[in-house]
């Protein structure tokens, strides 16, 4: 009985607050909007060459690859809580008209998320994703210079491995980018933060009670997370089919993923690493309009970078990278010229 009530409570005051979310992501979505897409197939990233990665625990990694076999720097990029491989699409496009063929890109689905095989919920943790985007460097992309690319979780991934490998940043890994992201947990930055907003305030009181939302009430979890996300993803009127595309990524997203990251978003603070990350390039990108992970939180994370660009993209939502793809394409190139430069100084440099 007492599971019970605690089931029924629980899940009455999740779908009142997801009513809420709910109404602003259909106000947000329900804007009229230019069709700037047209036929555009956001899945093309899934016709690449297929690899899986096998992980230390035994999960299997969707990896996708294109460019050369023998590249000059290999760029590996690391798609965010609720997303999937496909969310950098744009950034793909762009990398096959303006960067050159001796440049070799990795795409993969973190653990639980698109492709990938689920996890346990003990694994589901930022220092896990860390050690997987070591292995995923370690299998395709084990010589040569890389830069790796996350965006929101992707970039708490990022931050991870080098807290846990900081013998790869220099020798290996010579540019980074954070986009939309924080190298500690949302106690300290973005939902956290934002305590007069009830229903971001909903989502960090889900995070800490995730055990007891796993158990008694997964389906309400998803309720309320989902449109806390829809509705902090832009923050202009953007193409229908755009929104179309990245509600798709999250309502493919297992309720089981959703819940069992919870905490790990929450409590996570990897800001000891900051120092193996500033010896070597990096550009810090974030929208003035992001819920989820405020400038303010970007602008903490720059100000511990030496060698950093600090973009402030302005009236951006979360999905930064789908919502302005030019300003976010234009910014990667400035990082991919500054980590070359920073390679070859460094090899000049060792003779």
């Amino acid at each position: 009985m007492p599971a019970l009530r605690k089931a029924g409570l629980l899940g009455s005051t999740l779908a009142t607050l997801a009513t809420g979310a709910g109404l602003y992501a259909v106000r947000t979505a329900g804007l009229p909007a230019h069709e700037s897409y047209g036929e555009e197939d956001f899945d093309a990233i899934l016709a690449l060459p297929e690899h899986t990665v096998r992980t230390e625990d035994g999960v299997e990694l969707a990896v996708r690859l294109t460019g050369s076999a023998d590249p000059s720097v290999t760029v590996v990029f690391v798609h965010g809580y609720c997303m999937r491989m496909q969310s950098w699409h744009l950034q793909m496009r762009h990398i096959a008209q303006h960067w050159g063929k001796d440049v070799r890109v990795v795409f993969y689905d973190q653990r639980g998320h698109g492709e990938s095989t689920m996890a346990d919920a003990e694994s589901c943790t930022i220092a896990q994703l860390g050690r997987d985007l070591g292995t995923v460097i370690d299998t395709v992309a084990p010589t040569g210079p890389v830069v790796v690319v996350g965006h929101s979780m992707g970039g708490m991934t990022t931050i991870a491995l080098a807290a846990q490998r900081p013998e790869l940043f220099d020798e290996r890994i010579v540019g980074v980018g954070l986009l939309a992201t924080t190298a500690a947990g949302l106690t300290k930055t973005g939902i956290g933060r934002n305590l007069e907003n009830p229903v971001l305030d909903a989502f960090r009181h889900l995070a800490r009670t995730a055990p007891g939302v796993v158990q008694y009430a997964r389906g309400a979890a998803k309720a309320i997370i989902a449109p806390i996300l829809r509705a902090a993803s832009y923050g202009t009127v953007v193409s229908p089919k755009l929104v179309e595309f990245s509600d798709r990524m999250l309502a493919e997203t297992s309720v089981l993923t959703i819940v069992n990251f919870l905490r790990t978003l929450e409590l996570h603070d990897e800001s000891a690493a900051l120092p193996v990350l500033g010896q070597v390039p990096a550009l810090v990108l974030c929208g003035d309009a992001d819920m989820i992970i405020p400038f303010s939180g970007s602008e903490e994370l720059a100000g511990a970078l030496p060698d950093v660009e600090l973009k402030r993209v302005r009236g951006a939502g979360h999905l930064v990278q789908l919502e302005f793809p030019e300003v976010v394409a234009g910014a990667l190139d400035r990082l991919m010229h500054r980590a070359w430069a920073h390679h070859r100084a460094g090899r000049a440099a060792a003779g």
